[in-house]
């Protein structure tokens, strides 16, 4: 069972990931092309991790079980409009 701390845990591992990986490269210990190809794997993820949260958020409101949320595929929370 995922809860809102567990998914908070994931953004933080998340976002120290990212910050590794910029250490890494700034003392080449990974090129410029890997560090951009996984920053870019890292931001989708981070996204379905919020858009998770906003899931849950959103279903609490209405009165609905959160623990019905569900990650979205990373086509769907990478093209939102608004």
């Amino acid at each position: 069972m995922t809860d809102d701390l567990d998914i908070t845990h994931k953004i933080g591992a998340l976002v120290s990931e990212e910050h590794e990986l910029r250490d890494q490269l700034a003392e080449h210990k990974v090129t410029a092309a890997d560090e951009h190809t996984r920053l870019a794997a890292l931001e989708v993820e981070l996204d379905q991790c919020w858009d998770l949260l906003r899931q849950r958020a959103a279903r609490r409101d209405v009165g609905a079980d959160p623990a019905d949320a569900r990650v979205r595929p990373a086509a769907v929370v990478e093209n939102y409009l608004g």
